[in-house]
């Protein structure tokens, strides 16, 4: 199974990013949740947070050389699903497809 991939991420600030897929779902996702941990205390930094990207080779948003974040787990966040619930509708679509 696959994910749409992400085709667009933009920083809003505080914490937050608007990212699109191929499915045409977009929206805010909003990463606060994450700044306590180490590794993140460099999005403290707006001019940092603000330098997010997609990784053109694994699709990953991207700040730097130091932090990636799985498109999969944003795309699920975004949608508010799980990877059970998730995968339960695609095996619903593609079950309803071949019918």
């Amino acid at each position: 199974m696959s994910f749409p991939n992400p085709l667009k991420v933009q920083s809003l600030g505080q914490y937050q990013i608007f990212i699109s897929y191929s499915d045409g779902t977009e929206g805010i996702v909003d990463l606060a949740y994450l700044k306590e941990k180490p590794i993140f205390h460099k999005w403290a930094s707006p001019d940092f947070f603000n330098s997010v990207y997609l990784n053109q080779l694994d699709n990953s948003v991207t700040w730097g050389e130091e932090i990636e974040l799985c498109p999969d787990n944003l795309y699920l966040k975004l949608r508010q699903l799980s990877f059970t619930e998730y995968n339960e509708q695609v095996s619903q679509l593609k079950y309803a497809t071949n019918q």
